[in-house]
């Protein structure tokens, strides 16, 4: 597939490409141990600061793995995502689940939260490096003042610009894989389907949000655990995995840690 650099262009491929891996997307993501230790930990640093009966907006919720959780546990959550597909599958969940009166999806993409106008939220949260499909984050965070409440916080999961786990892919002979962050963005693909990531450093999220808004915490995922691309890696390595849990646990607020690695996430409060 050609791939036309307009922005309209990218965010109908990402469309395209989540769409088609919706069917699966659960089983891809469940089967791996370090993803859903990742998820977890995001999960658990949403809950430090919602109460429930509060108000979330979910970026990128996908088929709604973090959304039917935080719903479950009292939380009210506009859920968005510009991949129908996806929405699909969330829709399914909400009705299995009997979640209607807490959860609504809607089919907006980050880079038109124009669209919510006259909603106000108690927290925004973003899982995964959804955010990373756009080429214009500081415009998506742009909005996050009009859409927070004051006290309101943002937790957001994004992958910064150096990951030394891609690093040793150099010795494997994956060149591309090894650099690709250096560059300022790289082709992914998903179901066959060819679009651009981008890579954000933790200050920039931070310059983009400006002065209204305070750091909370930054925390590092996957700097001594391996990213969720080395495949069963809990299965072949089980002490050697519980070992990097604990590690990682002990390290993920402190520089380097918090900045090098294949995930970060942070956590602001609007003043």
């Amino acid at each position: 597939m050609i791939i036309d650099r307009s922005d309209k262009t990218q965010e109908h491929l990402v469309s395209q490409a989540f769409s088609n891996q919706s069917v699966h997307f659960d089983h891809i993501y469940t089967s791996n141990a370090i993803s859903e230790w990742m998820r977890s930990r995001a999960r658990n640093e949403v809950m430090r600061f919602i109460q429930p009966g509060q108000h979330m907006l979910e970026l990128n919720c996908g088929t709604g793995m973090d959304t039917i959780w935080f719903a479950q546990r009292g939380i009210r959550i506009l859920a968005t995502d510009n991949a129908p597909g996806m929405l699909a599958q969330l829709e399914e969940k909400t009705k299995d689940n009997h979640l209607e009166a807490m959860i609504e999806a809607r089919k907006c993409s980050f880079n038109n939260l124009e669209e919510l106008q006259g909603s106000s939220f108690d927290y925004i949260f973003s899982n995964f490096g959804g955010l990373n499909c756009t080429g214009t984050l500081n415009e998506t965070l742009s909005h996050f003042q009009r859409l927070l409440k004051r006290g309101g916080y943002c937790t957001l999961v994004v992958m910064p610009k150096v990951c030394p786990w891609e690093w040793l892919m150099l010795f494997k002979g994956y060149f591309r894989t090894a650099f690709r962050r250096f560059r300022k963005h790289t082709d992914a693909h998903i179901e066959g389907v060819h679009f651009r990531c981008y890579y954000y450093n933790p200050g920039y999220v931070q310059k983009a949000l400006g002065e209204p808004f305070e750091t909370i915490s930054l925390k590092g995922m996957a700097f001594f655990m391996p990213p969720p691309f080395i495949e069963n890696f809990k299965e072949k390595y089980p002490r050697t995995f519980s070992f990097l849990q604990r590690a990682e646990l002990s390290c993920e607020n402190i520089f380097p840690f918090n900045r090098c690695c294949d995930h970060y996430m942070i956590t602001l409060r609007k003043k």
